[in-house]
């Protein structure tokens, strides 16, 4: 149970996040807001209150032992980056490097960025890649938790299912799906451009355990986190969020998926996060 204290930290935090990520696109005029912002308490959560994260990168003796986490939707890349310098990943000065040429922090993450421990943006092969780790982890002896953040749109990706199938079959419960469910993709809302409901149902069949939260609500991220470490199977958290969350004209509107706003949008949005 998070305190309050715990909860205006986070809360703070996200802020923080959702001002890095509108300032890093309009900077570099490309990038994806969207779904970076469905995704900041998800991201934020996990990193800063459940995820055994090593921001010394390898200069820490307990490298190894950390946590791994996969970007599956590594278009929101935005966010990831400004967890990570939150962390002490990197200075926070490096976020307005964002898509520059040279920069670590490219549009898709790579793993010469510390804190990448995969390179993601092909939609789909997020949980393999995930799956891979929770193996080796395992053949390792290595307590390690493999976190991975899927978007909802990349689950009409038949390897995802395969994935899921695979996990299921080695019984990883080292493990942990994360999908962040704002029903909106580039394309439009997810279920007129090929339905996904009854989302939980699905998974279940593939025997995963699921959780259903409110991807916005910070206790109930940070429950279901910690109720997942302890399952004996892989588990997946369906979390419902808002596509573009905390910017009134981007909320629920897929054609923030993919651009960069201009000057007055900009205004606008950071008003708003003020």
């Amino acid at each position: 149970m998070l305190s309050e204290n715990e909860i205006k930290e986070i809360q703070d935090l996200c802020k923080e996040s959702r001002q890095n990520i509108l300032k890093m696109v309009y900077n570099a005029q490309s990038g994806h807001i969207g779904g970076a912002l469905s995704a900041t308490e998800l991201m934020t959560v996990l990193f800063h209150k459940c995820m055994n994260t090593c921001p010394k990168w390898a200069r820490d003796k307990d490298f190894e032992k950390r946590d791994r986490f996969v970007l599956s939707k590594g278009h929101a890349s935005s966010i990831l980056y400004s967890v990570l310098a939150q962390l002490g990943y990197f200075p926070k000065e490096e976020l307005m490097t964002f898509r520059k040429f040279g920069s670590k922090l490219q549009g898709h993450p790579v793993p010469f960025c510390a804190g990448v421990d995969a390179a993601t943006g092909s939609l789909g092969q997020g949980l393999s890649i995930a799956c891979g780790m929770a193996l080796g982890l395992r053949l390792d002896k290595n307590p390690a938790k493999v976190y991975c953040l899927m978007g909802d749109g990349e689950l009409q990706e038949g390897s995802v299912w395969e994935a899921f199938m695979h996990c299921a079959h080695e019984k990883l419960d080292n493990l942990i799906a994360i999908i962040d469910r704002n029903r909106l993709q580039i394309d439009g809302n997810t279920e007129n451009v090929k339905s996904l409901d009854n989302l939980s149902e699905k998974i279940r069949a593939f025997n995963w355990d699921v959780i259903e939260i409110d991807g916005h609500d910070i206790q109930a991220i940070y429950d279901a986190i910690e109720r997942a470490k302890s399952a004996n199977k892989p588990i997946a958290i369906i979390a419902d969020t808002i596509k573009g969350k905390g910017v009134s004209f981007m909320e629920n509107n897929a054609g923030w998926h993919g651009k960069a706003p201009k000057k007055e949008e900009f205004e606008k949005a950071m008003e708003e996060l003020a």
